[in-house]
């Protein structure tokens, strides 16, 4: 055999040894699919062995490292490779903190577009999925609820709790829910600050056991992507907001004392450039300033239960969960992706735009839930004007304080083109919400002509995702579909595999198809940091059927 057919360089056959290798030489791998197979059974180790003046693979053997005696029949190790389990990417306390068998999380996405039912496969198969609350009714909410309640066998799941400092009531509203169903862990997203109701939801039941331990039957995994932000979840709750729930009798003096102690988010999620809320950090420098971050407040605080970091955000392909475990991360969260896949809770057309992006086909756009305040969101640009349309909106609101200040041409635009409707008309649409929604937005309203236009444009923001989620085919050129950068590389990735027609996406075989893809960058990583470059063929990772991955995957 020549040494290019699994080598990429002969430079790797003067490499000096460095252990010798006995074991059954008939069962060497010399051939570049005998050599992919055994890489690909990542519960075996790998060995790698000069047999001949040729590279040879084996999964199994004893070695010496007594390099000055040369047992009998013994071949040159020049390099190995430890199981690679896809249980042990993560932090393994993660996953039996949770109940989980493996380190995935299904991240929220808004109007329960991470639905239901990607929560249920995914918790049938070991991992987690959260629900995206946000946006929806407290009744469409509890009515989730139930569902995932109903399950004849238990699973894990957690529903969404986003930050909503422009709804007074709301998140108090969601809190009650959950914690009336007993809701056992939510997502925290898009939190500025901390909040009364997301500190009430982490204590309520806060109590210790016969041993003395601290036990916290309501837990929170924090999406953050500012430091300051992040030093907050990893602190105990604060002092005012403690004694308040004392003081409103929520808890006990002595569970204030207990909550004291422990931090409001023991998980916490570093979210890199992503889809929706995000600030468009890039991850190889937000990632470790969290992990280093969790480093100090654990050391700081001492706390029991030891503090983890997991990353979400850009995640699209293996390459990209390997770099996420390569850099500490305790689990990784897939948010953009799982929307293409047939169980997410939005429409055929949204899912087949989605499956036809490019890593540049998003931009950045006003956000209907905090539009004044100039927050933005991420989302997709190929085939909606929703971005476009969204940022006029907010260059007239900041131009002109009243909506009878607009120019008649602009209104006249925005009436035909964008609201598709007389702009009094939308008003009485948007009242008769904000009646049954939040009354008190009608009244500061009456008195600011500046909140009756922002209340008028967020009407458009609000209804461009229902739009998305429903398949409104007379307003797809209006689609609000949050999607980040992992969305193209994932499209890029799966070309010419079974994942590249949108009906074969199926949120677990996406899921494991990442795990398992993660597990196999990592190894052929190893064999590089050891000087064993293969030939490009074998260094492609490619989609692979469910079935096939769970056969590889549990071989030992």
């Amino acid at each position: 055999m020549n040494y290019s057919d699994v080598a990429a360089c002969p430079a790797v056959l003067q490499q000096k040894h460095i252990a010798w290798w006995q074991g059954d030489h008939e069962q060497l791998s010399v051939m570049s699919e005998a050599v992919a197979r055994t890489l690909s059974e990542i519960n075996r180790p790998v060995f790698v062995i000069l047999k001949d003046g040729q590279l040879a693979f084996a999964a199994a053997g004893t070695l010496s490292f007594d390099l000055t005696t040369r047992p009998v029949k013994s071949l040159p190790l020049l390099a190995m490779l430890p199981p690679c389990p896809l249980e042990n990417l993560g932090d393994t306390s993660f996953c039996r903190d949770h109940g989980l068998k493996l380190p995935y999380v299904g991240g929220s996405m808004a109007h329960g577009i991470s639905s239901p039912e990607i929560a249920i496969a995914l918790g049938q198969h070991g991992m987690i999925g959260f629900i995206g609350a946000a946006g929806d009714s407290p009744a469409k909410v509890e009515k989730a609820i139930l569902r995932m309640k109903s399950l004849p066998e238990p699973i894990p799941f957690g529903f969404n709790l986003i930050h909503s400092p422009n709804e007074k009531g709301l998140e108090d509203e969601i809190v009650d829910l959950y914690l009336r169903h007993e809701v056992r862990l939510l997502e925290a997203s898009a939190f500025l600050a901390m909040s009364l109701p997301l500190v009430r939801y982490r204590v309520t039941g806060i109590h210790e056991d016969e041993n003395g331990n601290i036990i916290t039957p309501n837990r929170i995994i924090a999406k953050v992507s500012r430091v300051e932000v992040a030093s907050k979840f990893f602190a105990p709750p604060p002092d005012k907001m403690l004694q308040k729930l004392v003081d409103t009798g929520v808890i006990t003096e002595q569970q204030a004392k207990l909550a004291a102690q422990i931090p409001v988010a023991q998980d916490l999620t570093s979210e890199a450039d992503s889809g929706g809320h995000t600030d468009n950090r890039p991850a190889v420098s937000l990632h470790p300033t969290m992990v280093a971050l969790k480093n100090r407040m654990q050391k700081e605080y001492n706390y029991k239960q030891p503090l983890r970091v997991g990353f979400g955000g850009g995640i699209g392909t293996p390459a990209s969960a390997a770099a996420s475990f390569a850099m500490g991360a305790a689990y990784i969260v897939v948010g953009s992706v799982h929307q293409a896949c047939n169980e997410s809770g939005t429409s055929d057309a949204a899912r087949a735009m989605l499956a036809g992006a490019g890593q540049a086909d998003i931009a950045m756009a006003p956000a209907g839930d905090m539009f004044e305040m100039g927050v933005t969101v991420q989302v997709l640009k190929r085939g909606t004007m929703f971005a476009m349309r969204a940022q006029k909106l907010y260059e007239i609101y900041r131009k002109y304080e009243s909506i009878e200040a607009i120019p008649a041409a602009d209104r006249q635009m925005l009436e035909k083109s964008v609201f598709q409707e007389n702009l009094d008309t939308i008003w009485a649409q948007t009242a008769d919400f904000f009646r049954q929604r939040d009354p008190s937005q009608l009244e500061k309203a009456e008195n600011d002509p500046h909140h009756k236009m922002a209340l008028i444009f967020r009407w458009y923001l609000g209804k461009s995702p229902r739009w998305a989620v429903a398949g409104e085919e007379a307003r797809k050129v209006d689609y609000q579909i949050w999607c980040g950068a992992a969305m193209g590389a994932f499209n890029e990735w799966a070309k010419n595999s079974f994942f590249e027609d949108q009906i074969n996406r199926k949120v677990v075989d996406v899921a494991m198809n990442l795990l398992y893809g993660a597990a196999l960058e990592l190894r052929l990583t190893q064999l590089r940091n050891q000087g064993i470059v293969l030939q490009a063929a074998l260094n492609q990772v490619s989609p692979r059927p469910l079935d096939q991955i769970e056969k590889l995957a549990d071989a030992c």
